[in-house]
């Protein structure tokens, strides 16, 4: 007999889709998942892809503003949607919305499970505000347990004395067959793709925020510091836009010599020719909770360069075998990873094909059996 999950989240987001298309696909499983909002225009510029989802959903009605840096989304409507969708197992993306309370409260008056959906890790910079941190343990403890991307996250629930059978990994993950398929057409078609987009021969590639947190000055002084022939021999490419942009650009331009660009943001039909055509992909975040720019580099075959400070790379990145691994704001550190790369070619083959092989265990597969453990626990508990 089919059970009804609710799955509630924040946004539309691409990458979500895939996932949630197989989870409502799951035999076990009557998936109803309510969004807070269809973007965050104020930070994503996404394209909705809503001509591919394939499950049961709904958008609430929404107010948002930036207040004091902080992100407030305020809903209308969220214990009318649960009456109507009338869950048997809940998931909540998040304790910071008011929408969330509202659901533990709904869930409370029903005798409902909640399960927590969260990403919060110990290197997250984020953390460590004491009323944020005083709600956050008191929503905690009204959950029937915990769905994880990872092991960082699953750490980092531990942290709160969770025992380890409450919490559920479920894989952060995207389209890996789509991103695959597109990065071998971008490769058959090299030559014409790079003319198009006007990009060097070789490149290291970033993709995100250019804000000051995602590492990306580090990642330009990194680069700064490579020999003169390296520099000449591998340009660096940004893709993304941020508030920080114009004094990224303005340092940039003092680099001699090299070659340094600038593509604004990209939206998916976009990312694999730049991931397909690029010697790495370089992360070098100060803060992130996982980093989903990473699945899809990997799923593409290029190499990874990371800090220590994302979510995904204690899953996703070994080091030495599909990458480097280096600490958090080490510029020189950075810069000896970038130049054994840029140096070897079987090296880069080779860290390539890791990732590829890697990133199949972070399919929206796994990432779906993950929540239908979570189920699957109430019932036996029940049981």
């Amino acid at each position: 007999m089919k059970r009804r999950l609710v799955i509630t989240t924040e946004i539309i987001s691409p990458y979500r889709i895939p996932v949630f298309n197989v989870l409502a696909e799951h035999p076990d499983v009557d998936l109803h998942v309510i969004f807070m909002a269809e973007t965050d225009p104020g930070m994503r510029r996404w394209k909705i892809y809503k001509e591919e989802i394939r499950f049961s959903y709904e958008v609430l009605p929404h107010w948002r503003r930036r207040v004091a840096g902080y992100n407030v989304l305020l809903n209308r409507g969220m214990a009318s949607a649960l009456e109507r969708a009338q869950p048997d197992v809940i998931v909540c993306g998040g304790y910071g919305y008011l929408a969330s309370w509202q659901v533990l409260g709904w869930a409370r008056r029903h005798r409902r499970p909640v399960f927590l959906w969260s990403e919060s890790n110990q290197q997250d910079q984020r953390r460590g505000m004491p009323h944020v941190e005083m709600l956050k343990r008191r929503f905690i403890r009204e959950c029937s347990g915990f769905v994880v991307p990872g092991k960082s996250a699953a750490a980092y629930v531990a942290t709160f004395s969770v025992p380890r059978e409450r919490i559920f990994v479920a894989p952060n993950a995207v389209d890996n067959a789509l991103f695959a398929q597109q990065a071998s057409v971008a490769r058959s078609r090299a030559a014409e793709l790079r003319r198009q987009f006007g990009l060097p021969e070789r490149y290291f590639l970033c993709v995100g925020r250019l804000v000051f947190s995602k590492g990306v000055f580090d990642l330009l002084d990194a680069y700064s510091q490579l020999a003169p022939d390296l520099r000449r021999a591998a340009g660096l490419l940004f893709v993304g836009d941020g508030v920080e942009q114009p004094i990224l650009e303005a340092r940039a331009a003092a680099i001699h010599p090299g070659t340094i660009q600038f593509a604004g943001f990209a939206h998916r039909e976009q990312l694999a020719v730049y991931y397909a055509l690029a010697e790495a992909l370089v992360f070098p975040t100060h803060t992130d909770p996982w980093g989903l720019v990473v699945n899809e580099a990997m799923a593409c075959g290029i190499p990874i360069v990371a800090t220590d400070a994302g979510g995904c790379v204690v899953d996703l990145v070994q080091d030495g075998w599909n990458g480097y691994v280096v600490p958090t704001s080490a510029p020189e550190k950075l810069a000896e990873a970038l130049a054994k790369i840029a140096t070897s070619l079987e090296l880069n083959i080779s860290m390539g094909a890791h990732s590829a092989q890697r990133i199949e265990q972070n399919s929206p597969q796994a990432c779906a059996a993950g929540f239908v453990a979570a189920m699957d626990s109430v019932r036996a508990k029940a049981a």
